[in-house]
């Protein structure tokens, strides 16, 4: 069996908490407007974010739902992204969000940077 078509990082975790990590970020972006993490992790979760916002201002009941399949237990940001950011991002087409290098972590070395909604 081949590798192709396979995509995205492990960032050395098994799927379910893999995934669960993703969801936690993906709220604290929307809920904050503005994180500091790793840089692979802002590199995972951006495409996420952005599919999420693209998905939510095409508005209605299917878009609402879908959004909250997505977020579950989360429906202070989901009332959030409908009612602030959505209308933030009318005339944008794509590129919610920024990545931005701040240095490195003293710890690992690991780079840091903060993902946040232009």
């Amino acid at each position: 069996m081949t590798s192709h078509a396979i995509g995205g990082r492990k960032l050395s975790r098994k799927q379910g908490p893999r995934l669960a990590l993703y969801k936690n970020l993906i709220v604290s972006v929307l809920r904050y407007e503005r994180i500091q993490t790793t840089e692979a992790k802002a590199k995972e979760i951006r495409p996420q974010v952005e599919q999420i916002i693209t998905l939510a201002k095409k508005g209605g009941l299917s878009a609402r739902r879908a959004v909250i399949a997505a977020l579950p237990n989360e429906p202070l940001v989901v009332d959030k992204l409908f009612d602030e950011i959505v209308p933030k991002y009318a005339d944008r087409t794509s590129g919610y969000c920024r990545i931005t290098k701040i240095g490195i972590r003293q710890g690992d070395s690991s780079p840091l940077v903060q993902i946040e909604l232009v």
